[in-house]
């Protein structure tokens, strides 16, 4: 019976990233053109003086600052979101500052893994909670009282919210992601290289300092893989729970549980 409702599990989860990855795919193009609409328009139409060359040495301009995150934000975000909430995230943004720790919060209250089917599912979720509480307060507090709110609030306490909600923000995320993964080494090694990167080698090398947190990244990535302990055998990610629990209770149980052919 568990071997069939895994294989179901199993069935229905790859149905659902055949949907996600079809339709992300199809709404990641469609605002991709959208946001290239209006660009296009005033390039084409609105009688700018803007040449060929003009763009491009201003795409380059941009490239050579943020290109590397291009490729090392999908990298580093996927192992806790999933392919279904990556669509999500990066339709909806603000990914580092606001969904990714509703996620991190989402999965460690229910206690999924990240990279598993259940951890996915959780990602989800927690970004369609996030994207509406965001929608929802931008409405009443932006849209609504917006102005009002300006006018009465301080602007002192407008400069203090500037400056530490965000690092407020992402300090309780770490905090909640060491937490929830408990990997000491993992944290140990990104902790000690982002402290070497940002107090010793940006200073040596100041021109390093746009780079900073991609090379945080990089580092961290090389040398927690370097210095991993090989012991430690790590289940694929995406398997049911079903079977990760029946893991943990007979994880020295040495019978063959491959199916009978009748059933694969």
């Amino acid at each position: 019976m568990s071997t069939q409702n895994s294989q179901r599990a199993d069935a229905g989860m790859a149905a659902f990233e055949r949907t996600t990855s079809r339709w992300g795919r199809l709404t990641m193009l469609a605002g991709l053109a959208l946001s290239l609409a209006g660009p296009v328009y005033l390039v084409a139409f609105a009688g700018l003086d803007l040449g060929a060359a003009r763009i491009w040495i201003a795409f380059i301009a941009v490239a050579a600052v943020f290109g590397v995150f291009w490729i090392l934000e999908p990298l580093t975000y996927f192992p806790i979101l999933g392919s279904a909430a990556m669509y999500q995230a990066f339709m909806v943004g603000n990914i580092s500052n606001k969904l990714l720790p509703a996620v991190i919060v989402a999965q460690s209250s229910v206690g999924a893994r990240p990279g598993t089917r259940r951890g996915d599912l959780t990602a989800v979720m927690a970004i369609c909670g996030a994207a509406t509480v965001h929608l929802a307060s931008l409405l009443v507090c932006v849209g609504l009282l917006g102005t009002w709110l300006m006018s009465v609030l301080p602007a002192e306490l407008i400069e203090v919210s500037r400056l530490y909600i965000l690092p407020a923000v992402m300090g309780a995320v770490l905090v909640q992601c060491v937490a929830t993964m408990r990997q000491v080494r993992p944290t140990v090694i990104a902790v000690t290289g982002a402290l070497v990167i940002q107090f010793v080698l940006v200073p040596l090398v100041p021109g390093l300092d746009m780079f900073a947190t991609a090379l945080c990244v990089v580092a961290t990535m090389l040398l927690a893989w370097y210095l991993r302990d090989r012991r430690v055998v790590h289940r694929v990610p995406g398997a049911s729970d079903t079977m990760t629990n029946e893991t943990a209770h007979d994880s020295h149980d040495t019978r063959d549980t491959t199916p009978p052919k009748e059933s694969r």
